[in-house]
């Protein structure tokens, strides 16, 4: 029940010694003001980390051939192969759980140099051989025009689709690009879409100067016949690609004579993987940030708690005189907790408070900045449910830091106190 008498006297408490109370307070401020701070860099951190990835469906595996490193049925180390579009079937049909197998070859970047020509103008770009899946693996912004489809696959038609910094290179401002020609190594493609691309390791610009054309297109106008450069695999929701890696290279080793122990034949790099790494740095960080402020907190508190037995101690002769007037020790007891939860609530609001306004800032200063989408730290950020725990802790908090005065507040003999000077 709310009771006038008793606020006004607990503030007044508090009141009396203005810099004792600001002091003691501080420390719950600080504490909690740290918490928030760190977690929210924290998760500023991660934020910027994986927006790194952009959009890529991160339950993925790239898939390359290298050289075998062991004899088997008669054949000799140190040969090559290469994927063969029944191995994206004989993956798709032997090992359950997959989404997409996508297979991809490639000319420029490391599968060579290509030159690509529209009139006068020349630029050396990547260009891949794909199917309509790998936008949904390693997703793209359309911006005019379309993607590939099945159509462009079953009729090997020689369309392809342009990044926006090959449309720079290759185009007059403001020309349209649809229905227009370029030519990839001396064969002619017809213009059908324009893309603009997140990039992932921090290459904005080289993202943008890629070209994707049909795969059966590509192995027909490049000669490269049934063959596979790499592959891209994703897993289905609730299935790691990690768990399904083994049977695909088993697949794999099967169709090409490859040794079962041999570990270097497949050449593959784990999207999943390397992002759950990431997962669990992370989560280390926010372990590391409840510690760190959880620490400075439990100095603030036992700072009250301190504070609290000197205010016992002053008001000794009052409440001696209370005790001798009837007092009940529930109400010696229950006044001192009042009084350490609402100093605790009170200085911990205000952390809170400082601490949401400093985030706030540095998100408006991110936005403005030019680079924003370039930086490894974006949107930092503290969720409802820690500030709800944190409102759990400060009033736990604050029971804790009054308890012991109330304690010793209540073992008052009333005969005692008011022999008190």
């Amino acid at each position: 029940m709310f009771s006038r008498d008793r606020w006004n006297e607990i503030i007044e408490a508090l009141t009396a010694n203005w810099f004792r109370t600001l002091m003691t307070a501080f420390g719950v401020f600080w504490g909690i003001f740290i918490l928030v701070i760190l977690l929210a860099a924290g998760k500023g951190l991660e934020n910027g980390v994986k927006r790194g990835f952009g959009d890529i469906a991160t339950n993925t595996m790239f898939m390359w051939t290298q050289t075998i490193s062991k004899p088997y049925k008669g054949l000799p180390k140190g040969r090559r192969y290469n994927y063969r579009i029944g191995d994206v079937a004989a993956i798709k049909e032997q090992v359950p759980g997959l989404l997409y197998v996508s297979p991809r070859n490639q000319l420029g970047g490391f599968g060579g140099s290509n030159n690509v020509v529209r009139g006068l103008k020349t630029g050396a770009f990547n260009v891949y051989g794909d199917y309509p899946e790998i936008i949904k693996q390693d997703p793209i912004q359309i911006t005019s025009g379309r993607f590939i489809n099945y159509g462009d696959i079953d009729y090997k038609r020689k369309v392809a689709i342009i990044g926006e910094g090959v449309k720079k290179e290759l185009f007059e401002p403001g020309e349209t690009v649809e229905g227009k020609y370029i030519k990839i190594n001396g064969v002619n493609f017809m213009v059908i879409g324009t893309y603009k691309k997140k990039s992932n390791n921090g290459d904005g610009e080289e993202a943008q100067k890629e070209i994707y054309v049909p795969f059966t297109t590509f192995g027909q106008a490049f000669n490269r016949g049934d063959r596979v450069g790499w592959m891209a695999i994703t897993a289905q929701d609730g299935t790691s690609i990690t768990s399904l890696k083994q049977d695909i290279f088993k697949v794999i080793k099967n169709r090409h004579s490859i040794h079962p122990d041999d570990n270097r034949a497949i050449g593959n790099f784990d999207l999943y993987q390397e992002f759950s790494k990431i997962n669990k740095l992370f989560i280390a960080l926010r372990g590391v940030a409840y510690f760190v402020g959880i620490l400075v907190l439990v100095s603030g508190i036992i700072g009250i708690s301190n504070i609290m037995l000197i205010v016992v101690k002053e008001r000794t002769k009052e409440i001696g005189i209370r005790r001798a007037l009837g007092a009940t020790p529930w109400s010696i007891r229950g006044q001192i907790l009042l009084e350490s939860i609402f100093l605790t609530i009170i200085s911990g609001m205000a952390g809170i408070a400082v601490s949401t306004g400093v985030i706030f800032g540095v998100n408006k200063i991110l936005d403005q900045m030019p680079t924003a989408e370039d930086t490894m730290f974006a949107n930092p950020s503290v969720n409802l449910v820690v500030i709800a725990v944190a409102l759990i802790i400060l009033i736990v908090s604050g029971l804790l830091a009054g308890l012991i005065p109330a304690q010793t507040a209540i073992r008052v003999k009333p005969i005692d106190a008011l022999r008190t000077e």
